[in-house]
């Protein structure tokens, strides 16, 4: 079975809000990449660093539409990445001023490291489209506190693995 996964929510804001939710650095940065936050716009063609130190690679952005990143997918005992995925992420307009995101992850080998990475990144944004919904909606930030590891002050990761 090829490690992929789709996950969606429904936001009770505006496309034009949802959407600015993600690429507006200082935003993301009240939600989502907390730690470090988010160092600039997503903006085509340039390279971001979330939580201060994760390079996320923008590929394309059609505002309130669609953003398309890449990064780097699991990393191997010694640290290094191994290749990178791809994350398509889509708003769509829904009655009321609500908004349908959509985010799927692609790219990961079909081997155990590659199902666990996808299973923990469809972990991560499950979790990033409730924090988001959270804040827009009520100006909660659920990811305070969220993982244990952000309570010592450092970002949740995806555990290194041994090579298989």
């Amino acid at each position: 079975m090829k490690p992929e996964f789709r996950v969606s929510a429904r936001v009770a804001k505006p496309v034009s809000a949802v959407f600015d939710a993600v690429v507006n650095p200082e935003t993301l940065s009240a939600y989502f990449t907390t730690l470090g936050g988010a160092s600039a716009p997503l903006v085509a063609g340039t390279t971001v660093l979330w939580w201060g130190d994760v390079p996320v690679d923008v590929a394309e952005v059609i505002p309130d539409s669609r953003i398309v990143l890449h990064w780097d997918g699991p990393r191997a005992a010694d640290g290094t990445a191994t290749y990178k995925t791809r994350i398509e992420m889509n708003f769509t307009a829904l009655d009321g001023d609500a908004t349908l995101v959509t985010i799927a992850e692609t790219g990961w080998h079909e081997d155990v490291q590659g199902q666990r990475s996808a299973y923990i990144n469809c972990e991560g944004w499950s979790q990033m489209l409730s924090c988001m919904k959270a804040f827009l909606e009520y100006g909660i930030n659920l990811r305070a506190g969220y993982y244990p590891s952000e309570l010592n002050g450092e970002p949740a990761r995806a555990p290194l693995v041994d090579d298989e």
